[in-house]
C-alpha cells in the first residue's frame, strides 16, 4: 500500500514549491557562509528567497547589501524583510522606496520583536505603523508589491486568545497580504488546526508551514521558550544525549525535519518556507527527500549518463 502514498510518487518534486530565509551576515566570515548556502540552495530553484531585517532597521545596511547581492550575483528572487518596530513612518517608507528602487518586488512585512529581544513589552512609534497591517497598507500604498506576512499555528504570545490573533492575520489580508508564512512549529496537527481556523473567519491566501531544522536543539529548545512554540517531549527524547555527538544530531534532525514535511504534503500542503539559519546541509537533504533536485546536479548526471 505504500507505493500508492502522496509523497512517493516519482513526480512529487514538480508539485511541490520552496523558499528560504537567510539573515545578513555581521562578518566576512558569516558572510562566506551565506553565500556558500545560497550557492549550494540555488540550483534547487526557490520560489523566493527572504533577508531578515533587524527591529527599527538595526541591519538595515547589510539587509540591503544582501538583497542587493542577490539580484546582482545570482537568478534567485529575493523578498526584503520588513518591520516598523522603533521606527517613524517616514523612516519606513523611505527603506520600502530604497528596496522598490532596487527592483525588490516582494517583502515579508512583519511588526517585528522589541529591540529589547523576544518576550519584551512592544511599543509602538509614536509617529509610526502600529502593526504588521498597518506596515502591509504602507507597502501597498508604494507599489503592487508581493507580500507575505506572518502567521502564527499557537498563536502569537500576546494575543490573548485566537480570535484575536486570526483577527490580525484577516486585518493583514484585507490590507493586500499575499501569502502567510507561519512561524516554526513542530506538531503538524497545530497547524492543521490554526489553517481551519484561518478558513473559517474567511481567510483564503495560502498559508505556508514554515520549517525550522534543529541545527543545534539546546538553542532552538531555549528560543521556543520565549516565543511560545512547543517543543513536543518525543522531540526532545529525540535529541536527548546528541549534545556533545554533532554528527549525529545532523542526521536525527534531517530525519525529523524530512518526517514532518513529508507529513505536511500527506495532508496536501505543497509550499514550505525553510528557516535555514544561513546553513543549507539539513534543508537541502530534505529538499531532496521531497523529490526536489538540484538542477545542476541533474545535467551532470545526464551529462554522465
Amino acid at each position: 500500500m505504500n507505493q500508492f502514498r502522496f509523497s512517493r510518487r516519482p513526480d512529487i518534486g514538480d508539485k511541490i514549491r520552496v523558499s528560504f530565509e537567510f539573515f545578513p551576515p555581521k562578518s566576512d566570515e558569516m558572510e562566506a557562509r551565506l553565500w556558500d548556502t545560497v550557492t549550494r540552495l540555488q540550483p534547487l530553484k526557490p520560489k523566493f528567497v527572504s533577508v531578515t531585517y533587524g527591529a527599527g532597521g538595526s541591519t538595515r545596511e547589510r539587509t540591503a547589501r544582501t538583497v542587493k547581492r542577490i539580484l546582482k550575483e545570482t537568478a534567485l528572487t529575493p523578498a526584503a524583510h520588513m518591520t516598523c518596530v522603533n521606527a517613524a513612518r517616514h523612516e519606513v517608507d523611505e527603506v520600502i522606496q530604497e528596496f522598490a528602487d532596487m527592483g525588490v518586488t516582494r517583502f515579508v512585512a512583519l511588526r517585528g520583536d522589541p529591540a529589547e529581544g523576544v518576550g519584551a513589552a512592544y511599543r509602538p512609534h509614536p509617529d509610526g505603523y502600529a502593526n504588521g497591517a498597518e506596515l502591509v497598507g504602507a507597502l501597498k500604498g508604494v507599489g503592487d508589491f508581493d507580500i507575505s506576512v506572518s502567521a502564527y499555528p499557537e498563536k502569537h504570545p500576546e494575543s490573548p486568545d485566537f480570535a484575536t490573533d486570526i483577527d490580525m492575520l484577516k486585518r493583514k489580508v484585507d490590507n493586500g497580504a499575499t501569502r502567510a508564512i507561519t512561524q516554526f512549529f513542530f506538531d503538524n496537527d497545530l497547524y492543521e488546526r490554526y489553517v481551519e481556523r484561518a478558513r473559517r473567519a474567511g481567510i483564503y491566501i495560502p498559508i505556508v508551514p514554515g520549517i525550522l531544522p534543529v541545527h543545534n536543539f539546546t538553542q532552538v529548545a531555549n528560543f521556543s521558550s520565549r516565543c511560545g512554540a512547543l517543543v513536543p517531549a518525543w522531540l526532545a527524547e529525540r535529541f536527548d544525549g546528541l549534545q556533545t555527538d554533532p554528527q549525529t544530531h545532523a542526521l536525527v534532525a534531517s530525519a525529523v525535519a524530512a518526517e514532518q514535511v513529508l507529513d505536511l504534503v500527506e495532508r496536501g500542503v505543497g509550499d514550505f518556507h525553510f528557516y535555514t539559519m544561513n546553513r543549507a546541509d539539513l534543508v537541502f537533504a530534505v529538499c531532496h527527500m521531497i523529490g526536489i533536485r538540484s538542477h545542476e546536479a541533474e545535467a551532470a548526471g545526464s551529462a554522465a549518463a
